[in-house]
């Protein structure tokens, strides 16, 4: 089963989204296998972010990401990665399609609510880089023959 990672990041956090961006994952179909709720690090920020390191917006990025709590997670499912990047829409709100969380419930690419894996590589660094192994809990959910079974 494929798994991804998802970040409600500060504003997500701030505005009191937690619970809808977590209903519109679990009634999707995926299941939650990991989350905390956490102060991001400047150590863990640089980390995450270090692709941008340079970057005219990096700076402000590490200020907004260590400024408030996030909830980080762990999405498990069939096609998870692409699943929950087609569940939040477009990085820019304004090109997001409508019923997607960032066309929704956001305004500005700066404020777009979440951040999710692009793909299986950046998935797997993602979840080693904010979870440990013993974090990630393993569970039978009784209805997933009911959201994944086969006819």
């Amino acid at each position: 089963m494929e798994q991804t990672f998802v970040l409600i990041k500060p504003d997500g956090v701030q505005r009191g989204l937690m619970g809808e961006i977590i209903s519109r994952l679990e009634k999707r179909g995926l299941k939650l296998v990991a989350a905390k709720f956490m102060r991001v690090s400047q150590e863990l920020a640089e980390t995450h972010y270090g692709a941008h390191k340079g970057k005219p917006f990096y700076n402000g990025l590490i200020k907004y990401i260590t400024s408030a709590p996030v909830m980080a997670m762990i999405w498990e499912g069939p096609g998870a990665i692409a699943l929950v990047r087609q569940t939040m829409g477009a990085t820019n709100p304004a090109e997001a399609d409508p019923g997607t969380i960032r066309h929704d419930l956001a305004i500005v690419t700066s404020r777009n609510l979440t951040h999710a894996s692009d793909g299986p590589e950046s998935a797997a660094a993602e979840i080693a880089l904010w979870f440990s192994s013993d974090e990630v809990l393993s569970w039978d959910r009784s209805v997933e023959d009911w959201i994944t079974g086969k006819n």
